[in-house]
């Protein structure tokens, strides 16, 4: 479980988050929304130590994020809006064993995680093949790999589907929900909801830094424009 209690962060005199109190729960799925500059990203970037708050606290599986970083970073894993940005090898088979590696496991269960995890996204094919040829889509299964091997109890995508075409959009989206199906939590950072949120249980919208929003999907109006956040009609 992630907990946010009275959470503020500050960028020189601009309050960008104020006094935010959230919790998700194992295994949730959540979408968390809200127009350009509302503190989507600079929210989740507390959830594992990216960042740290100028008050409040956040928790993770009861334990302050601050106080136990390796605990937050290993069971909080995160895929950039960027995710060639997080590449750091040659092929893509060494870049997913990159943080297993970094926890000092055994050669065998590095190898065991980084097939599995190429297996869930679909690129066990690819695993020899260097990173810089890949297509936009590919990298972001790779780098949802690269997440996946670390084993995460909650999963946090900042705009999964930037840049993506209709086929690496829909093979990343159902990954997410094979994902979910198997106890991860879910979290998807986007002001976009036209993938996301028909399997989502909850939806927060930030405004201004703060929760303008925060409740089942369907408990906001489609035509609701307070936010400008892009809602379905009928989600698909």
């Amino acid at each position: 479980m992630i907990q946010v209690e009275n959470l503020t962060h500050r960028k020189g005199q601009t309050t960008v988050i104020d006094g935010i109190s959230l919790k998700i729960d194992d295994g949730e799925w959540v979408v968390i929304a809200g127009a350009n500059g509302s503190g989507k990203t600079t929210l989740i970037k507390h959830f594992n130590g990216l960042l740290s708050p100028d008050r409040g606290v956040v928790r993770v599986n009861d334990t302050p994020v601050e106080a136990d970083l390796l605990n937050a970073r290993t069971t909080v894993g995160m895929v950039f809006q960027q995710p060639r940005d997080q590449l750091v090898a040659g092929t893509v088979a060494a870049d997913v064993a990159f943080g297993p590696e970094n926890l000092g496991l055994e050669r065998n269960a590095i190898d065991t995680r980084v097939e599995q995890a190429l297996e869930t996204v679909g690129m066990s094919e690819k695993a020899q093949q260097r990173v810089h040829t890949l297509s936009g889509g590919e990298v972001a299964r790779v780098a949802l790999a690269g997440v996946l091997a670390m084993r995460p109890d909650h999963l946090i995508c900042d705009e999964p589907f930037t840049g993506l075409d209709t086929t690496s959009r829909q093979a990343v989206y159902e990954r997410l929900c094979e994902i979910s199906a198997s106890g991860t939590s879910i979290i998807i950072v986007t002001h976009d909801l036209r993938e996301v949120i028909a399997p989502a249980d909850r939806l927060v919208v930030l405004s201004d830094g703060q929760v303008g929003f925060n409740g089942a999907p369907t408990e906001l109006p489609a035509d609701d424009d307070r936010f400008n956040i892009s809602l379905p009609t009928t989600p698909d």
